[in-house]
């Protein structure tokens, strides 16, 4: 799989993201959503790309692909120098996929630390 070049964090400064990430905050209810998949209520204070921006430019602002997370949940759902998956975020992009009926490419191995 080809790996677009890092896009610039300022990118995600533009209004346009700074709405669509209040927007999921408050959708989510400012709640970890991983978390709370297993009964637990943290607060939440990050929007995670479930298909990283950088692998998948097209997603970047799709609210499908956007879940609020705690800071420590989203270092668990990948490395933060590589920007590769770990097997918690793949797990979590593979369900997204399935229910988005979103066909995955055969090199997905690539995405993993």
């Amino acid at each position: 799989m080809k790996v677009r070049k890092r896009m610039a964090t300022h990118d995600l400064k533009v209004a346009r993201w700074t709405k669509l990430r209040e927007y999921i905050l408050r959708r989510d209810r400012y709640l970890d959503q991983i978390a709370l998949r297993y009964g637990k209520r943290i607060e939440a204070n990050t929007v995670h790309h479930i298909f990283p921006r950088e692998f998948y430019p097209q997603y970047t602002y799709e609210a499908w692909n956007l879940i609020s997370v705690s800071h420590k949940t989203h270092n668990r759902l990948h490395d933060r120098d590589s920007h590769k998956l770990t097997k918690e975020g793949l797990d979590l992009l593979v369900r997204v996929a399935r229910q988005q009926k979103i066909e995955l490419p055969d090199g997905l191995a690539d995405l993993l630390t």
